[in-house]
C-alpha cells in the first residue's frame, strides 16, 4: 500500500479555537493503567484522528471523553467546561454523541426505532434528523420498518453512526466505523464522514485504518500503550517514516 497526501487536505480549527481538551489523563480498568498521560486537542470544525495498534488506548480514549470511563487522574474539558466525572447521558445531552465499536444498535428495534432512541435526551421535534439521517443514509430510508438486528453490517454501521447524530452532537466520537466493511462501503463511510463535518460537526475519529483516516482527517494523534508518542497536521503523519512504516503498511 503506498501513502498518498489527501487530494485536497482541509483546513484546521483557528488557534485557540479548542472544543475538546484532555490533560494528562490517566483511565485504569481495575489495576490495568490503560491511559498513560494522555493529552491532546480537537478543534471546533475539525476531524481529528486517533491511530495505533490494538490496545493502544484510542477506545478508552473514545471512553473516557464520553463519560462511559472516568479518570482517576487528570482533566477532560468540554466546551471550556471540566466533564472528567459527569455521566454518559448528560454530556449526550451536553453535546457529546458516540458511535461505539461494534456497532451496539438495538438488534429487536427497527431502523426507525433505533434513531428515535438515539434522541432520548431531547423533547422537541426529531423529524428534520430522522430526514438528514436518511439524507446522509439513502439505504437506511428504504428500510425503516427493518429490524437493525437483520440489516448487513454496513448498514448497521450507517445506522449506529445516524443514531449518534439524533441528539445533535457538537462532538462525534466514531470509535472503528470502517471496521469489517467492504472497501466500496468504506469509501461511502468516509465520504460521509466528511460530509457530516462539513455540516458542522466536530469529528474525533479512531480508526484502524490509518490511510484512510488521515486522508479524512485534519490532524491526527498517534498512541502507543496509553500514551501519545507523535502527533501533527494529518498531512505531515501521512508522509512521516515511522507511520508508514508502523501503520500503512510500508517496509
Amino acid at each position: 500500500m503506498t501513502a498518498t497526501a489527501p487530494a485536497s487536505t482541509p483546513e484546521a480549527a483557528p488557534a485557540g479555537d479548542m472544543i475538546l481538551r484532555l490533560a494528562d489523563v490517566h483511565t485504569y480498568y481495575g489495576h490495568i493503567h490503560a491511559l498513560q498521560g494522555i493529552t491532546l486537542e480537537v478543534g471546533r470544525g475539525e476531524i481529528v484522528t486517533l491511530i495505533g495498534a490494538n490496545g493502544a488506548g484510542k477506545t478508552t480514549t473514545l471512553k473516557t471523553i464520553s463519560g462511559l470511563l472516568h479518570p482517576r487522574r487528570g482533566q477532560v474539558e468540554f466546551e471550556g467546561k471540566d466533564v472528567s466525572n459527569v455521566a454518559a447521558h448528560v454530556l449526550v445531552r451536553a453535546g457529546i454523541g458516540h458511535a461505539p465499536e461494534g456497532r451496539r444498535i438495538f438488534s429487536r428495534l427497527t431502523v426507525l426505532e433505533n434513531l428515535q432512541m438515539g434522541a432520548f435526551s431531547r423533547r422537541d421535534s426529531i423529524d428534520s434528523d430522522i430526514d438528514r439521517v436518511m439524507t446522509l443514509f439513502p439505504r437506511l430510508r428504504e428500510r425503516t420498518g427493518q429490524q437493525g438486528g437483520t440489516l448487513s453490517g454496513g448498514e448497521q454501521q450507517m445506522l449506529a453512526i445516524g443514531r449518534a447524530l439524533m441528539s445533535r452532537p457538537r462532538v462525534l466520537l466514531l470509535d472503528e466505523p470502517s471496521l469489517g466493511l467492504a472497501p466500496i462501503l468504506v469509501q461511502q463511510i468516509f465520504s460521509i464522514i466528511r460530509e457530516i463535518n462539513a455540516q458542522g460537526t466536530t469529528i474525533l475519529l479512531v480508526e484502524q485504518n490509518a490511510l484512510q483516516a488521515l486522508n479524512v482527517a485534519h490532524r491526527g494523534y498517534v498512541l502507543q500503550t496509553g500514551h501519545v508518542v507523535l502527533s501533527g497536521a494529518a498531512s505531515d503523519l501521512i508522509v512521516n517514516e515511522t507511520v508508514r512504516k508502523a501503520y500503512l503498511g510500508e517496509i
